[in-house]
């Protein structure tokens, strides 16, 4: 609680730090921030084709184009997979604020995070302009849905990350590792797949994924797809992000006095 009461307590600091870690992300090149714009929505197309149009994936899910239902979970994927990825280097990015004995560490890796969800809220706005174009109306509820998925994601990210970003000082190969892992989880996770061809026995190994519950919750709020374990799942992801968060906690404090010495 008290470490929770510590990034309440500046969330202002974290926000400004987030505004200058995006705009200084991009500075120097020709497009700035459009950079982190077209590299995502290249990917989408480039998956958009292989599937829709070089192998003719026909809709998974009754009455819903494919392109809607696999951009649902494509976008909070890039939000998690660009925020992890971020936040896991960020004591070595700022080191010299590391150094800094006045200076509360621990909001580093949320500062990543935050940089990582403008452009998750722009990739938001581009999702809902997909799914009015194929006809569908978005209503004051569904928005409360996808913010609470959103902040799903983001207190995941948080929470893992405040175990890597911790041991990556110690051990740089774990950022190596960090990306194999998040290649070899898009692949895990229901983005461009059904649940639907998960044998009912191999089902549990699939929801102990924590991005299962959120590429799913995606998709029930806006395609309006059966999340038949949703009270099931939910209690399974906030028990989960618990538990890391407690970890997370744990590591950082543990390592935390070293940090200096080693950077």
């Amino acid at each position: 609680m008290s470490f929770l009461k510590e990034l309440l307590s500046n969330r202002k600091t974290v926000l400004v730090l987030a505004k200058n870690d995006f705009k200084t992300k991009y500075s120097g090149s020709y497009f700035g921030v459009l950079w982190a714009i077209l590299q995502p929505l290249v990917t989408i197309l480039v998956f958009w084709f292989v599937f829709q149009i070089g192998l003719r994936v026909t809709a998974i899910e009754k009455n819903v184009p494919y392109s809607l239902w696999f951009i649902c979970g494509l976008v909070p994927w890039f939000f998690f997979s660009e925020a992890l990825a971020s936040a896991t280097n960020c004591f070595y990015e700022y080191s010299y604020l590391v150094k800094k004995l006045v200076f509360k560490i621990s909001l580093l890796p949320l500062v990543k995070i935050i940089s990582s969800l403008f452009i998750h809220i722009i990739f938001i706005v581009f999702l809902l302009v997909v799914y009015i174009s194929y006809g569908y109306s978005i209503n004051f509820e569904s928005l409360l849905w996808i913010i609470y998925f959103t902040l799903c994601t983001l207190l995941l990210v948080f929470s893992i990350s405040l175990i890597t970003s911790s041991i990556v000082v110690f051990f740089k190969d774990l950022s190596q590792i960090i990306g194999i892992i998040l290649q070899f989880g898009m692949w895990m996770t229901p983005i461009m797949w059904s649940t639907k061809l998960i044998p009912n026995r191999l089902e549990w190994l699939f929801q102990l994924n924590p991005m299962f519950y959120i590429v799913e919750g995606y998709r029930s709020v806006l395609i309006h797809t059966n999340f038949d374990q949703f009270f099931q799942m939910t209690v399974l992801y906030w028990c989960g992000l618990i538990i890391t968060f407690v970890v997370g906690v744990f590591c950082f404090r543990k390592l935390k006095p070293h940090f200096a010495d080693v950077l």
